[in-house]
């Protein structure tokens, strides 16, 4: 191409700001647009920082050994119903948050090309270019449109109608307590490492994580959990009606949980899980939930449109993947287009290949583990 070449990004969360950002890298005019009209910045929860991330900071400039990037655990810790120590082992790693992925993009991308409040409805395909159409009924036309529009992608029910996640029959709840407020034996037991507990149809972990504004200070970051528990159908649909009455479908965030399942949520607490996790999420003021979804294809492109991230496969939490997934694909992206200038075709058929075998290894990776702790695994007891 003689003139620039022009992405449409379909979602403005984490994955389309890491393909914006990467596609600009590329030589590409990016604009992205998010559905939502509202900014998408909030508490939200902690991530394990991954290299694909770390390596998307470092290709927009982001000096990442000047800044802090998260929170450094120092053991994994898993304990016994009874609150005994059945494993510690020294495992540092960094536990990031969602803002702080999110600030650093958007600061990144900028807001000229950053376009809020627009909902597609529908993708019209030719032979070297593809169109949006937009619910106001505007449109705009590219030569790639990437859909990082998430799990429940707009982009993927209307090209690829066949791909619909499905209920793996557990949900994660999950809480964020300041760490100034965290309960004693929280504290002594929790505090610093990245802790586990399994039970019979139960498995919750936590860490700290950055806190408001990303800060990083000790005294100001939270301690954030998350607690997988076996669901039926009925439940979730139960829990997943808000407060007010509205069914939120597959999350519910922050602030909305009605408070007969947030009792719930304190009680079941004290019946199956060690003391120190049962203290913290005794001392979450505001318990959210998420249903754990599976999603596999078998392809990511269609012409010039392509499935990025959650749009394409959404892996299991245990995996620690869904970020680093979508960076990942942003990266490869970038370098497949630089590799074929002269040919978009090309550059997304070498693309789609290890894509497709990363999203089909997570997916596996994610079931597996995630059916036998929920469903699989008994409960640890203390060796001592």
């Amino acid at each position: 191409m003689n003139r620039q070449p022009k992405a449409l990004v379909v979602g403005g969360s984490l994955g389309g700001l890491f393909a914006g950002n990467m596609l600009r890298k590329a030589g590409w005019g990016v604009e992205i647009y998010e559905r939502s009209p509202n900014s998408l910045d909030s508490r939200g929860g902690g991530i394990v920082l991954q290299p694909d991330v770390v390596e998307v900071f470092n290709q927009v400039g982001v000096d990442t050994n000047s800044i802090d990037l998260g929170v450094m655990s120092q053991h994994r810790k898993v304990l016994a119903p009874d609150g005994g120590i059945y494993k510690n082992q020294i495992a540092p790693q960094m536990q990031t948050s969602w803002s702080l992925i999110y600030n650093t993009m958007r600061d990144a991308f900028g807001d000229e090309h950053y376009h809020q409040g627009k909902a597609v409805v529908g993708v019209l395909r030719d032979t070297d270019s593809a169109t949006l159409v937009f619910e106001d009924g505007l449109s705009a036309i590219g030569d790639l449109v990437v859909a990082a529009d998430g799990n429940n992608s707009t982009v993927r029910k209307l090209l690829w109608p066949e791909a619909e996640p499905t209920y793996a029959g557990y949900i994660a709840w999950r809480g964020l307590v300041p760490e100034l407020q965290m309960p004693l034996l929280a504290r002594k037991h929790l505090h610093g490492d990245f802790g586990f507990a399994n039970n019979s149809g139960s498995h919750i972990l936590g860490y700290l994580v950055p806190g408001e504004g990303n800060d990083t200070r000790e005294g100001r970051r939270l301690y954030n959990w998350v607690w997988y528990r076996a669901t039926d159908d009925a439940m979730l649909k139960d829990v997943m009606t808000d407060k007010h009455g509205v069914n939120r479908g597959f999350s519910m965030p922050e602030g909305q949980l009605s408070p007969q399942w947030r009792e719930h949520v304190y009680r079941e607490a004290g019946e199956l899980l060690a003391p120190a996790f049962k203290e913290v999420v005794r001392a979450t003021e505001e318990p959210f939930a998420q249903a754990i979804r599976d999603l596999r294809v078998s392809t990511m492109v269609k012409g010039r449109v392509v499935l990025l991230g959650d749009a394409a496969f959404i892996p299991r939490p245990h995996t620690a993947a869904s970020t680093s997934k979508a960076a990942a694909n942003a990266l490869d992206l970038m370098a497949a287009l630089v590799r074929h200038p002269d040919s978009v075709e090309q550059a997304l058929e070498s693309w789609e290949h290890n894509q497709l075998t990363l999203g089909e290894m997570l997916y596996v990776q994610g079931t597996t583990v995630g059916n036998n702790l929920l469903f699989g695994s008994p409960p640890v007891t203390s060796v001592g």
